[in-house]
């Protein structure tokens, strides 16, 4: 087949053609795989895929050399051994090739439990079971005196990619340890990016892992994210260790985090082991693709050895439980508050990694139409990462073939229009202004933000239909009068309601800027531009230069929040007739904590504290309490002391069954979650 050809080809003409590939196809692919995905940090083929095209490239020929050549290329340019890199400083050196004392090597893998009850059998002893990240796998050296002197990537195996000077500001990575010894020290690990840190990037780039290698790259110091990246130590080089345990407490000792691991004599408890990092796939705060196993036994690596491509005494078993087919019912087009409609899978429920999926967002137009539904036909299903439902392909058209209809009109009235951006087509509302969904997502957002309690979707769509309501400047023109005449109101609860929006005539500047919908302009941004530019005047007058010198400001995220303020210029000088800003440094955030922005409901008797009590704990934590149950709840607690289920437990179950991703977790899960109630 033409290279051209197989340069270009998707997904499912891949799997389609697989096993009439020739063997030079096959390299050809592999090459395309490894360039992609360690090079351009864009990979087009899905793991599962990848791992295919080697296994049937292995069986045909297991000498060929892309074989024994995967992972990145070597950085080009001449390279410099330890001792030349050492004398450099890291400005000068960024980005050059730098030699590993020691290859750095990939990992074999195994898709079944046969597969590795056959690798344990060579191995005598225990075996340490941790999981197989998905980041960089990267070495940090440090002299005899403690100090970090060579930072790299694993690169070809035998040289990386020398980024010290970025390293240097990664939190978990110490710049000088303790060296007792006296002797040179490697530390291993991976180099990554927290799920829950994304969240503030994931606007502008595909997955955590993207952004962690463009940012551990980035050769402008002060455009780096490296502050925002973690990292996990999984081996260290030097001092002499007897079993792998005593590794992990020496990496504790001298500063590092290492992975979380067990420790498994018994061959019978391997297989559990697995399954207990698939199961809890969904819950952990990084991506992982597999589960790493490795002897334990200093003494036993050293006899098995090393291949030129893998050690002997370790093994990667990758996830293969997290991708299923089922039908897809329907397309449902959802409205933004921007006025972008988004197509979304309709799908027959399916469990996937611990969770009912019913809904998958498909994108933009250009994913809708390289995928070519058909109505009821079958797709691929999959949780990236474990955690994001995405339809992969069509594994069966439908009765008839008959395609989904791309809508020509939104469901306001208007006409769609068609608008291309960096990453693909998207379908949006010919006036977003006047569309009636819009205004009601525009609505919903500003009352979330500045929260102003009482006013739910189904009130807002009130008063939007009865005409008192187009922007978020009429939340402050209401009266009691004008609410009262709603359905089901009642002159109490219109009092309440102007009284929830006079508690907010004034607000802090930070608040305030997130509540205008700006496209990136989110809560990190919004908090990070008050702080440095201190009042709403300067703020409105930025420059797109002035916000790319911010550390953590993105030149696609300078553009959309240039803009967006310039395109809300009116919005905003509407609330300020109603509003006084809090402006200068804003307040610290509450305790810092993974469970900011997450909501908690509480059904059922709580044994170990006062419901009251755990609710103010998880506010303290940044968290929400909100009163009921909803799609976009995030965790049900449910009481040690509860019998029968329930009504908020079967609409949580419910909703989960129809793809909200709702977690159910029980008491004393909360307890571990939140890190206990004091007294």
């Amino acid at each position: 087949m033409q290279k051209t050809k197989l340069e270009s080809m998707q997904e499912d003409e891949v799997k389609q053609h697989l096993k009439n590939f020739s063997e030079q196809d096959l390299v050809t692919l592999i090459e395309r795989c490894n360039r992609e995905y360690w090079d351009d940090h864009n990979a087009s083929l899905s793991d599962p895929l990848y791992d295919q095209l080697v296994n049937r490239l292995t069986r045909l020929n297991p000498n060929a050399p892309v074989l024994h050549a995967m992972g990145p290329s070597s950085p080009g340019g001449d390279t410099l051994s330890a001792d030349q890199a050492e004398q450099m400083k890291p400005a000068d050196r960024f980005g050059a090739a730098v030699t590993h004392k020691r290859a750095m090597l990939s990992l074999d893998k195994c898709y079944s439990e046969k597969d590795l009850l056959s690798w344990a059998k060579k191995i005598k002893g225990g075996v340490i079971v941790m999981p197989k990240m998905d980041g960089m796998a990267s070495s940090m050296r440090y002299d005899t005196k403690g100090r970090l002197v060579v930072a790299a990537t694993r690169g070809s195996g035998t040289a990386g990619e020398d980024i010290t000077m970025n390293v240097l500001d990664v939190p978990d990575i110490p710049n000088k340890i303790k060296n007792p010894q006296g002797v040179e020290v490697e530390v291993r690990g991976e180099i990554f990016m927290r799920l829950s840190t994304f969240q503030k990037f994931k606007g502008d780039y595909s997955n955590p892992r993207n952004l962690a290698a463009g940012s551990i790259k980035q050769k402008d110091r002060k455009k780096s994210r490296a502050g925002h990246l973690s990292f996990y130590a999984y081996d260290i080089i030097g001092p002499e260790f007897a079993d792998e345990r005593e590794k992990f407490d020496y990496l504790k000792q001298i500063g590092f985090a290492p992975e979380d691991f067990e420790f498994l004599e018994d061959r019978k408890q391997l297989q559990g082991a697995y399954e207990r990092w698939a199961q809890n796939r969904a819950k952990i705060d990084f991506e992982i693709d597999g589960v790493v196993y490795r002897a334990a036994s200093v003494a036993v690596q050293k006899k098995l050895g090393e291949t030129g491509h893998h050690p002997r005494y370790a093994i990667a078993y990758k996830f293969q439980g997290d991708s299923g087919v089922t039908e897809l019912k329907g397309i449902e087009w959802s409205v933004s508050r921007t006025g972008m409609i988004t197509p979304v899978a309709l799908l027959e429920p399916i469990e996937l990694s611990g969770a009912m999926i019913g809904r998958a967002s498909l994108h933009n137009l250009s994913i809708f139409k390289r995928l070519e539904l058909t109505q009821g036909c079958s797709v691929e299903v999959t949780r990236r990462g474990g955690v994001i439902p995405n339809v992969e392909r069509v594994t069966e058209d439908g009765p008839g073939g008959y395609l989904f209809d791309i809508p020509e009109t939104c469901e306001c009235g208007a006409k769609t229009k068609v608008r291309k951006k960096r990453d693909g087509e998207f379908l949006w509302c010919a006036r977003p202004g006047g569309c009636t969904l819009a205004v009601y997502g525009e609505l919903e957002h500003f009352a979330k933000v500045v929260d102003i309690q009482g006013f739910g979707p189904k009130v807002i769509q009130l008063a939007v239909d009865a005409g008192l309501m187009s922007s978020p400047v009429d939340f402050f023109t209401l009266t009691v009068a004008e609410l009262a005449n709603l359905e089901r109101m009642g002159t109490k609860s219109a009092q309440n309601l102007v009284d929830q929006v006079n508690q907010h005539r004034q607000m802090p500047m930070w608040v305030f800027l997130q509540s205008l919908g700006v496209d990136t302009l989110g809560k990190q941004n919004a908090r990070l531009l008050a702080s440095e530019f201190q009042t709403l005047d300067r703020v409105r007058r930025l420059e797109r230069e002035q916000l790319i010198a911010i550390k953590g400001i993105a030149d696609a995220m300078a553009d959309a929040i240039v803009d967006g303020l310039k395109a809300r210029a009116e919005l905003i000088d509407g609330l300020l007739k109603h509003i006084t800003l809090v402006e200068g440094e804003p307040e610290p955030e509450a305790e810092s904590s993974e469970l900011a922005g997450k909501s908690f409901v509480f059904t059922g008797s709580l044994e170990a504290f006062a419901r009251a009590k755990a609710q103010k704990r998880v506010r303290t934590l940044g968290g929400e309490t909100p009163s009921g149950v909803n799609k976009t709840l995030n965790y049900l607690v449910v009481g040690a002391g509860k019998a029968a289920k329930s009504s908020k437990q079967k609409k949580a179950e419910t909703l989960i069954a129809a793809g909200a991703p709702i977690q159910v977790i029980s008491e004393d899960e909360f307890l571990k979650l939140i890190g206990g109630i004091d007294d």
